[in-house]
């Protein structure tokens, strides 16, 4: 039985994981990018059995291609989503693109009579708007949405799933549909087109940050997110299924001290210095970055994986191992110098 799935924003991160994984492991990939002229270029990073992999045109805004996409696939994994490195100016640069390109997936889906629906959310969708303090989270809990301070990310993210499981909820009909909520995603990178999670182990290696605010989240390695898609499009009964995957929880002091401690001299301008909140405050009054760092100061957000240990066999590699084998990436491709 051929075994066909949709892999949606095939040029990213996560997704370059997960579809060669699935190759693999068997399955002929349908994957979507927005211009078929990085098909070659996708194709030469995956190195797989081009004979399993199809590329399509397909844009979150547009209903163009979806169709095709889809079509002959029994599963669908939608992983395309705008992760933007800085601040937009509007927020509806993320929301739609995110909201609508999810609802775009899930029509094609259900018209090519696919089982199962795997959707990559994020815990930006069920960890923010608590403000100071420790806290802890399950897939129980949602990003509230009418505390001020929220970023465009966050927003968009918590958007994005919840019109995606209204939609299913009305008009889902047999479509299975389960999500994938990841923490910030590190782990090897293949190429100087890296996914924007990365950014942070970036400018504590070149020295951009300066001082460390009191500032954290939790870690996940990209391989550890693609294993959990797959075990999520493969398993039984995953309807209306939620999976956080994250690790620990790590302040940026605790990641700079792991760069440290790991590459040597390597790591000669990464800094482990404190920077104090209000000082953080001040600069957001004029910085973007600063202004979205500045709610969630003082935040602990411990996002329990529990879930997805127990239901599907997930296991995460020590966050310590992620941290550096970013780094070592972003130094052998000289994105970093030494």
């Amino acid at each position: 039985m051929d075994k066909r799935v949709l892999v949606t924003g095939g040029s990213g991160y996560i997704a370059g994981f997960l579809i060669r994984q699935l190759v693999a492991e068997g399955w002929t990939v349908h994957t979507t990018v927005r211009d078929l002229a990085k098909e070659a270029g996708v194709r030469r990073l995956l190195a797989v059995d081009d004979s399993r992999l199809h590329f399509f045109a397909a844009d979150l805004n547009a209903d163009a291609g979806w169709a095709e996409a889809a079509a002959g696939c029994s599963h669908v994994a939608h992983l395309a989503s705008p992760l933007p490195a800085g601040v937009p100016k509007h927020p509806d640069e993320l929301i739609v693109p995110a909201r609508d390109g999810a609802l775009r997936a899930l029509r094609a889906a259900r018209a090519a009579g696919a089982r199962r629906f795997v959707m990559t959310s994020s815990v930006a969708a069920i960890a923010y708007g608590r403000g100071r303090g420790v806290h802890h989270f399950t897939e129980a809990d949602w990003t509230l949405l009418d505390k001020p301070g929220l970023t465009p990310y966050v927003r968009s993210k918590t958007i994005a799933e919840r019109a995606a499981r209204d939609w299913v909820a009305a008009e889902g009909a047999e479509l299975e549909f389960c999500t994938i909520n990841p923490s910030v995603v590190l782990g090897p990178v293949w190429s100087v087109d890296y996914s924007a999670s990365v950014v942070i182990v970036r400018k504590l290696l070149d020295g951009s940050v300066r001082a460390c605010p009191n500032f954290g989240f939790g870690i996940v390695d990209v391989r550890d997110v693609a294993d959990l898609h797959v075990r999520a499009l493969t398993a039984p009964h995953m309807a209306g299924e939620r999976f956080i995957a994250s690790g620990r929880f790590m302040r940026m002091r605790e990641v700079a001290e792991v760069l440290r401690a790991g590459l040597g001299a390597q790591a000669r301008r990464v800094t482990t210095r404190d920077v104090p909140d209000w000082l953080v405050r001040i600069a957001a009054r004029f910085n973007p970055v600063a202004r979205a760092v500045a709610p969630e100061l003082g935040s602990v957000r411990n996002q329990d994986a529990s879930h997805a240990r127990a239901v599907l066999g997930w296991a995460t590699r020590p966050e310590e191992q992620s941290i550096l084998d970013t780094a070592r990436s972003l130094l052998a491709l000289g994105i970093v110098q030494p």
